[in-house]
Order: structure tokens, then sequence, then C-alpha cells
């Protein structure tokens, strides 16, 4: 039995691993990440264990609407869900280009 998890930022971390999973499900949707990111193929399983690489796979799916609502159907998540894994692991690397809506 798996021990359940309580940490925001591993939570996070799983949800972006998820997405991962999503793009990679995708064989034009992966071709289009792997050709952005600058990340091979045969790197992505490596990649895939750095934070910042996941905040990017993040980035990836929510920067367009149907891809989000898309990957959150999936993995039986509400889309705002995404966005909060997002922030999640934004704030925990220190990443500031990505604003709250709330003041």
């Amino acid at each position: 039995m798996k021990k359940p998890v309580h940490n925001p930022r591993e939570v996070a971390e799983i949800v972006a691993i998820q997405a991962l999973s999503f793009v990679a499900g995708d064989p034009e949707r992966l071709g289009l990440f792997l050709a952005e990111t600058g990340v091979g193929p045969e790197t992505l399983r490596n990649a895939a264990a750095d934070p910042n690489f996941l905040l990017s796979v993040l980035d990836f799916v929510m920067r367009d609407d149907a891809t989000v609502k898309a990957f959150a159907a999936t993995v039986e998540l509400h889309p705002t869900n995404v966005a909060a894994a997002r922030q999640v692991l934004g704030d925990a690397l220190g990443d500031r280009s990505w604003e709250r809506d709330v003041p």
C-alpha cells in the first residue's frame, strides 16, 4: 500500500510527471514538446528527475486551454488543480515569472 502524499511540492511533482506521461502519450504533442525543450527522447527519463524540467512540462501543458483540459480530464483533476501544481512547483523553485491572479 502506498503512503499518502501530503507535501504540496511532492503532489505538484506527481502532477507534473503525470503531465509528462500525457504529453508522451501523443506522438505529435511529444514531438512539439521535444523540439521546444531541446530534450531528446533518449534523455527524457533522466530529465524527468529535474524539478525545473517538470516545471517546463506543466508550462507546456498549461499554455493551451484544450491541452490542459484534456490532461486534467485524463488524470481526473480540475484544471485549476493543474494550475495550482504549477504555482506550488514554481514557488518552490523560486520562479517568479508566473504571477498569481490574486492581488
